[in-house]
């Protein structure tokens, strides 16, 4: 019996090798697929190539390697079509690639099992929980790109596991807290690290001073998290550091001095506690030496003077408060005579006080668009200027006790890259005139698709300078007033480009002056032309975050020169074009071949990261999006390096002409 007990042990032990085999294929069927799917009802498009019916060649988003270390090669039909390759034990995964691709799930702890992978891009998706401690125990992990999703929970210490491989490490725009855990190892150099990302959490903690150790750093992006304490001058001494950013956190103190002289700029330090001083921020306090109590006695004195000042500032304030009332009242009172004669009320504001009830009811029109819910006109005024007048269909606007302050508030909208809102008619028979400036300029929707000269002057620094103006004027609609202001309608046609190939924003705000049905009218032509977010089919309401999405679009239209919308209408599905060719590892295919043109490097003059910008923006999921700010920030940073070829203000002065 001892015999025979001792045989079925050994035989129990040859077997286990056998039990734990099973191929990389096995399991991401059976681990992975089912976590990066979560709870979603219908199954992920690029997941669902992931199957046993499928050639493994044909699993999207995937890169394999023989027994030998060789890539896979899938070029040949013979080794795409083939099905026995599905459970080759000795075919082993390399690399998961399914960016902005509507993962909703989470990534398991079972990822640390494939031996041979050795980059993840999961960026710009809505995976949730925490990253998994076992990530760490990839033998050949080298490069983790997880930004812009949900994570939460702390930072899994056991990623410096692979401090000797590591070449990136983004995990940008997601809810990571806690502490920035230390690697085990005292002098962890992390030779081959090029890339550290963590902006946009909610670290907390001192300066990671082990950081400065890591000698081939290039790029170190803590911004927007919660770090406390003085930027230590050993970072100040990495001298393969090429991007820094540790903007929006609670660093205090004075800068180190080498700062002074570096490379970085004001706005790798912006958003700290007011301490934070010194190159390139504001100087810090020469240190008058005083004693506290000096100190103190000064410090009162200023508090008390302060409070003196600022009853004296709100007397004024006020007063002056109530004679501009006054005379807006006194303004619009006199206005109102008109609707004696039949007429109805003008109200003006910054800009328009030269028009008059007269001038603007008897200006002579020209039809330039119209639309279901009203006209808008090219209208000349008896002193030869030009307005624009956009006439609202009668039962569109709401009524007026809604629609005035409503007007107001977007009339207050002031800034380079917006049409300005100049005045505002209100009639007696309930018609409604928006009185703007007139741009004699061509819409970036015409440029791009309707006109062939103008498109071919549209190279990559002017479409730059086009987003980035977009993009300003977006941000200052959402932050720049005590309420943000949604634009409901951003989208290439309500894009006017002057001879500079400065942007300004038109039509802001309109869906809010109008009625339910009006404004679900305009979500409608909004997703027939592509620049509907996905959310609009419950929320019916635009918000800050739908302007985000249609700004993605505007920007891959920009990228691709392609136009967004329904294929009946000539258009296209752009994120989903990026995606396969992302998958496909055609990504260079997608640009317009006119934005190519005297581009060196797609990623040193900020195409990709324009591109992974974009895709961001059109994140299925609207909390994971970027807010404009952000976006500001990323185009930025991300400017073409040749921008010489851009037009100047010389130009013009010079008798250039518009250049379409």
């Amino acid at each position: 019996m001892l015999v025979l007990r001792s045989y079925l042990l050994f035989l129990l032990f040859l077997s286990l090798p056998l039990l734990s085999l099973c191929s990389d294929s096995d399991l991401l069927l059976k681990k992975i697929k089912p976590a990066l799917q979560g709870n979603a009802t219908i199954e992920n498009t690029q997941l669902s190539t992931w199957n046993l019916s499928t050639p493994l060649c044909q699993w999207r988003g995937l890169q394999w390697a023989t027994a030998t270390g060789a890539p896979l090669s899938c070029d040949s039909a013979s080794t795409r079509s083939n099905l026995s390759l599905n459970s080759d034990t000795s075919i082993q995964l390399t690399s998961i690639q399914l960016p902005a691709s509507g993962l909703e799930g989470y990534i398991p702890s079972d990822i640390g099992d494939f031996s041979s992978l050795q980059s993840i891009y999961l960026a710009v998706n809505s995976l949730h929980g925490s990253i998994p401690l076992e990530l760490g125990n990839s033998p050949s992990l080298s490069e983790i790109d997880l930004g812009s999703n949900s994570f939460n929970g702390s930072l899994p210490p056991s990623i410096w596991n692979l401090c000797d491989q590591l070449v990136s490490v983004r995990l940008h725009g997601n809810r990571l807290s806690g502490s920035f855990p230390d690697p085990a190892g005292p002098n962890h150099t992390c030779d081959s690290l090029k890339v550290l990302d963590f902006g946009g959490n909610k670290l907390e903690g001192g300066f990671p001073l082990f950081i400065t150790k890591f000698t081939g750093l290039q790029e170190l992006d803590l911004s927007a998290n919660r770090f406390t304490g003085s930027v230590p001058e050993a970072l100040a001494e990495m001298k393969s550091l090429q991007k820094l950013n540790l903007s929006s956190n609670n660093f205090t103190g004075k800068l180190p001095a080498e700062f002074a002289n570096s490379k970085f700029g004001a706005d790798s330090f912006e958003g700290n506690t007011a301490s934070l001083c010194g190159a390139p921020l504001k100087k810090c306090g020469s240190g008058s030496g005083l004693s506290p109590g000096w100190i103190a006695g000064i410090v009162i004195g200023l508090m008390a003077g302060g409070v003196v000042l600022a009853s004296v500032s709100i007397t004024l304030f006020q007063r002056r408060k109530k004679i501009k009332n006054k005379r807006i009242d006194e303004e619009e009172i006199e206005l109102e005579e008109g609707e004696q004669n039949g007429e109805g009320r003008l109200i003006v504001f910054q800009g328009g006080e030269h028009l008059t009830l007269e001038e603007v009811l008897n200006a002579t029109g020209q039809v330039m668009e119209k639309s279901s819910y009203g006209t808008v006109y090219k209208a000349k005024l008896s002193d030869g200027g030009n307005i624009a007048l956009r006439l609202l269909r009668e039962g569109s606007s709401k009524e007026p006790e809604e629609c005035v302050p409503m007007v107001r508030e977007l009339a207050r909208a002031r800034h380079e890259n917006l049409v300005p809102l100049r005045a505002f008619y209100q009639g007696k028979r309930g018609e409604k005139l928006l009185v703007y400036d007139y741009f004699p300029h061509k819409s970036l929707f015409e440029i791009l698709h309707e006109s062939t000269t103008g498109r071919s002057l549209l190279n990559w620094p002017r479409r730059h300078k086009i987003a980035l103006g977009v993009a300003r004027g977006l941000s200052h609609l959402h932050t720049g007033h005590d309420a943000p202001i949604t634009h409901g309608d951003v989208r290439s046609k309500n894009v006017l480009i002057d001879e500079l190939f400065i942007p300004r924003l038109s039509d802001y705000g309109i869906g809010q002056l109008m009625v339910s049905a009006v404004a679900d009218e305009l979500v409608s032509a909004a997703r027939a032309d592509g620049y509907k977010a996905p959310e609009l089919n419950k929320m019916k309401r635009s918000n800050p975050r739908t302007d985000v999405y249609s700004f993605g679009i505007l920007l891959l239209e920009l990228l691709m020169g392609k136009k967004p919308g329904e294929r009946q209408s000539g258009g296209f599905d752009l994120p989903a074009l990026v995606k396969v060719a992302v998958l496909e590892e055609t990504t260079i295919e997608i640009f317009d071949p006119e934005v190519l043109k005297g581009i060196r490097s797609p990623t040193e003059d900020g195409l990709v990261q324009a591109l992974k910008l974009a895709m961001g923006c059109c994140a299925p999921v609207a909390t994971v999006r970027p807010d404009m700010a952000e976006v500001v920030r990323q185009l930025e940073e991300n400017r073409p390096r040749n921008r010489s070829n851009l037009y100047s203000p010389a130009d013009i002065r010079s008798g250039a002409a518009t250049p379409y």
